[in-house]
């Protein structure tokens, strides 16, 4: 096979699709496979890079109230636009009217539509010429009218027509470009990277969710690098996040072979595929530039505290996003604990305080996330990641003789505290617990019930409880 072989249509597309088409024409109209799920089948090996099976987009001439007339179960999904939703077996199915637009005033959706019974004036309002690519899956007729195959071919993303026009047409369509140069592994044909400086002001409109999805879906690439360094170049960085664009730039010191970005960059690749690692990953030494200073005696550059301030900067950055508080909150603790300072004369009561310190719910993505660290460097790793590996061995090891890392691992909960001081529920509950853990976590032979009772009542003042009947 070719590249992009037509034949992966029919091994990929899913029977329910084709029974969909094939109930279509049975009552006189048409149905053709279109958009992404053209494209990605034409991608794919085999039946590899199939689909989930409800991931079909189905255009056809059926106005939507002909659609609803001949399925039993349809959802008035987006009607409006043309668009329903035909349940078969469950199983939700989009199904579009092949449609034109009038103009885009908000820079987001077309001030209204109208129906046409044209395959090709449909594809002509899509954004990318790999996107406007049709399938009759009954026929297995390849519809191709702005030569899309020959692109993903080649590997270049080209927009359909005039490119200025389509990306005043829709904000998100150049965030989008950014983003199919990462998923897709594809260049940007010239005239279209061009035009996304010229259409910023249309940018500017696109919502902070709708951004947040386009970097989330970026975090799935190979390499998101690539979708981030087009959102520089072409100034989308500058809008949605100016805060990194500090880092472009500010050198480091003899242990990095790039700056904070190119570093970023190399971090951001190396992490694994999780969109919340991903985004720690970025933005992991977005506080270097405002904390860097430089050794009187050596000259090197220095970066002290930098894990804080970039916290403090990635929160309200997170925010404006619009990532969930969830999402924040991990990010931004995954980008202040990041600096893992471990050497092999730690102590034993030293791992444990770490551990306290970052939380045991941290720990895995901040091994993978210094491990993309030192990767990042662009220098030999080796010696980073045997440190982390031994760091790692450690808490595994003192996990497995008991060691106390959290308040549930203690001997004694709040409710037998609240039984035996006679306390209520509240901030100072809390407080004794933690105070307690701290004990512990510096001497593990502390953790049994009398023992931290008794340090619970020195740390209150209080006197003993009366021995119980049992005593």
């Amino acid at each position: 096979m070719s590249a992009t072989d037509p034949r992966r249509l029919e091994m990929n597309i899913p029977g329910p699709v084709r029974a969909l088409c094939q109930r279509l024409r049975e009552r006189g109209f048409r149905g053709w496979v279109v958009g992404g799920s053209v494209r990605d089948a034409l991608l794919s090996e085999g039946t590899a890079g199939a689909r989930a099976e409800n991931d079909w987009d189905v255009a056809t001439d059926a106005l939507p109230e002909q659609v609803q007339a001949i399925f039993n179960r349809v959802i008035p999904t987006g009607i409006e636009h043309g668009t329903v939703t035909v349940l078969l077996d469950g199983t939700g199915y989009e199904v579009t009217t092949l449609r034109g637009e009038t103009t885009y005033t908000d820079g987001r959706r077309p001030d209204s539509v109208h129906f046409v019974d044209d395959i090709v004036a449909d594809l002509a309002r899509r954004d990318f010429t790999i996107n406007a690519i049709a399938y009759d899956p009954l026929t297995s007729q390849l519809i191709d009218p702005f030569n899309g195959q020959a692109d993903l071919d080649q590997r270049i993303l080209r927009a359909v027509g005039e490119p200025l026009e389509r990306f005043n047409e829709d904000g998100l369509r150049v965030l989008r470009a950014a983003r199919f140069v990462a998923t897709l592994e594809v260049e940007l044909e010239p005239k279209t990277a061009q035009a996304i400086s010229l259409s910023l002001a249309t940018f500017r409109k696109v919502s902070a969710e709708r951004v947040r999805d386009e970097w989330v879906k970026a975090m799935k690439a190979r390499r998101p690098s690539r979708a981030f360094e087009i959102m520089r170049e072409h100034g989308l960085l500058g809008i949605t996040a100016p805060e990194l664009l500090d880092s472009v730039g500010c050198e480091q010191n003899r242990y990095h072979a790039f700056d904070v970005w190119g570093h970023a960059m190399a971090c951001l690749d190396a992490c694994p595929r999780s969109a919340t690692l991903r985004m720690a990953g970025l933005l992991h030494d977005v506080g270097k530039p405002k904390s860097r200073g430089v050794n009187e005696k050596t000259g090197e550059f220095t970066f002290y505290e930098h894990e804080r301030i970039g916290a403090e900067m990635a929160a309200p950055m997170l925010s404006r996003l619009r990532f969930s508080n969830d999402e924040r909150e991990r990010i931004v603790a995954l980008i202040r604990h990041h600096l893992i300072c471990y050497e092999s004369t730690w102590s034993d009561a030293a791992v444990r305080r770490w551990v306290r310190r970052v939380s045991p719910e941290l720990l895995e993505d901040l091994y993978a996330l210094g491990a993309a660290d030192a990767d990042g460097k662009g220098r030999d790793a080796s010696a980073d990641r045997e440190n982390l590996r031994e760091l790692e061995e450690r808490v595994k090891a003192l996990r497995a003789q008991g060691a106390a890392f959290t308040t549930r691992d203690l001997k004694l909960d709040g409710r037998v505290l609240m039984s035996a001081l006679g306390l209520s529920p509240g901030p100072k509950l809390g407080e004794i617990l933690r105070t307690l853990l701290d004990r512990v976590v510096d001497d593990p032979a502390l953790n049994d019930r009398e023992t931290l009772l008794r340090l619970a009542q020195e740390y209150l003042g209080s006197p003993p409880p009366p021995p119980s009947k049992a005593e």
